[in-house]
């Protein structure tokens, strides 16, 4: 199966860059280029795709409102286009914002190609937040905002309630893998760490998304630092040991 890709930046030469690394996969493939967010939303629209690389700062429509259109016209389809957000470390407020607005994961704009492709499939198959390490680096980042509400809708900049404000029903093995999650640590990782097998990590991680409503892993993240049970000091290294 072919994953089929869109790149959304407003820079020729770096669409131009992508598509030449992403063409060159057996299991990849470029559909579709879009200049800025007006023009993705288009395309996204018009063009069956899987996955699409967007870029924050663009003309006419920025990614983080092309993130949102795209997800709220996906919403309660069984299949929709994931959105990964191509960032850089001062940006911090751009990836909350962007995560709010639907965006299943972030990528540096500077990372190595095999990391950028690498996180094309991970998203595409939903089973990890996009590049572990990466995620760890950026979440120490934007952890803070997340916690004080700088994020998409905030307002007091005050810090969200408590842990308590997970759903009840969440069994304690579920938080447990929930709070692994949002350390950045995938499904094979987890399956280390709580001496189970990678399929009934899968399996906890699928009840999760589902006992809290969240569209993907990355949602999850986000709750579990909204509500507490996680801060950004707390992050764990992975086996990759970052």
């Amino acid at each position: 199966m072919t994953i089929r890709v869109v790149l959304v930046d407003d820079q020729q030469l770096v669409r131009a860059g992508f598509r030449m690394v992403i063409d060159s996969q057996p299991d990849l493939r470029v559909v579709a280029e879009a200049a800025n967010g007006a023009e993705a939303v288009d395309v996204v629209t018009g063009t069956p795709c899987d996955v699409v690389l967007m870029d924050v700062r663009m003309p006419e429509l920025d990614g983080i409102e092309a993130t949102r259109r795209i997800t709220a016209a996906s919403t309660g389809a069984e299949e929709f286009p994931r959105v990964v957000v191509l960032t850089t470390f001062d940006l911090d407020e751009y990836v909350v914002a962007a995560i709010g607005a639907g965006a299943s994961g972030f990528l540096l704009k500077d990372a190595p190609p095999e990391e950028m492709l690498a996180a094309v499939r991970t998203v595409h198959a939903g089973d990890a937040v996009i590049a572990a390490s990466s995620t760890r680096r950026l979440l120490q980042h934007v952890g803070p905002l997340l916690r004080t509400g700088s994020g998409p809708g905030a307002g007091s900049g005050t810090p969200t309630a408590g842990p308590t404000d997970l759903p009840s029903d969440l069994t304690p093995r579920e938080r447990e893998v929930l709070e692994l999650m949002a350390h950045g640590l995938t499904n094979t990782e987890i399956a280390t760490r709580l001496f189970v097998s990678e399929a009934t990590v899968k399996t906890h991680v699928g009840r999760v998304l589902h006992k809290t409503g969240s569209r993907d892993r990355v949602q999850a993240v986000v709750l579990a630092y909204t509500v507490g049970l996680v801060q950004p000091g707390e992050i764990l290294a992975g086996s990759d040991g970052s």
